[in-house]
């Protein structure tokens, strides 16, 4: 694997903490995954703050109908992420309307389009009665996103739907047998890389660490990359 699968989940509520933790990951994540929590605890320039030192996934699962969704993305691709997320559920019109408002919001700012991944299924969700993960994704994929949030349960059907060119992130990775927390569908970092996994989410047992930088070049030496 010549690829950094890791991205950590800044799940904090305050830019001066998420700044420091981005600081001190710097050079040994993929992405710092920006949520729900950060963004609205300290606003949108927590992106373009985090963006100087490591990129982001600006993770908001955008959700409205496709107007509201497509002017949505133009304002948030402004601020650069590399990867934004939309839910698949909105449909493929929603989804399109996602990929155009991000496509010219970065061309205004003069950055490129944040590649839109569409979430399947929370991985706080049991699969009992859900949406197909599989389907969803391809539709989503179909539409013009880049890739798709799936959980580890899901992760080698939904490659197998989606091809070998989509990108996969699967939340909700806890490292050497750690406490699962608020998420149902959990396998170990390696477990979602072998099946067929491009990024892996872990919050917690990396953020709760006295020395986060420590413990991400451990979780890398874990799948094979320290």
């Amino acid at each position: 694997m010549s690829r950094n699968p890791l991205i950590v989940a800044a799940d904090l509520s305050g830019a001066d903490h998420a700044e420091l933790l981005a600081r001190r990951l710097s050079g040994l994540v993929a992405y710092v995954k920006v949520g729900l929590e950060l963004f609205t605890a300290t606003g949108p320039a927590v992106v373009e703050r985090i963006r100087a030192l490591a990129p982001v996934f600006l993770d908001l699962k955008l959700h409205d109908i496709p107007t509201t969704v497509g002017r949505a993305a133009r304002n948030l691709a402004r601020l650069g992420p590399e990867l934004l997320t939309v839910h698949a559920l909105g449909g493929t019109e929603m989804i399109e309307a996602a990929v155009d408002g991000a496509a010219k919001g970065a061309a205004e700012a003069g950055l490129e389009p944040p590649a839109i991944i569409a979430v399947t299924v929370l991985s706080s969700l049991a699969g009992e009665g859900l949406a197909s993960p599989a389907s969803l994704a391809f539709e989503a994929i179909a539409a013009g996103a880049s890739g798709a949030v799936v959980s580890g349960q899901d992760v080698a059907e939904v490659r197998e739907a989606v091809g070998p060119v989509a990108t996969l992130v699967v939340p909700g990775i806890r490292p050497g047998g750690q406490p699962a927390n608020d998420h149902v569908r959990v396998l170990s970092p390696g477990e979602a890389l072998e099946r067929g996994a491009d990024f892996i989410v872990i919050g917690r047992p990396i953020t709760g660490s006295e020395d986060p930088a420590a413990a991400a070049r451990a979780l890398l030496r874990e799948v094979g990359m320290g």
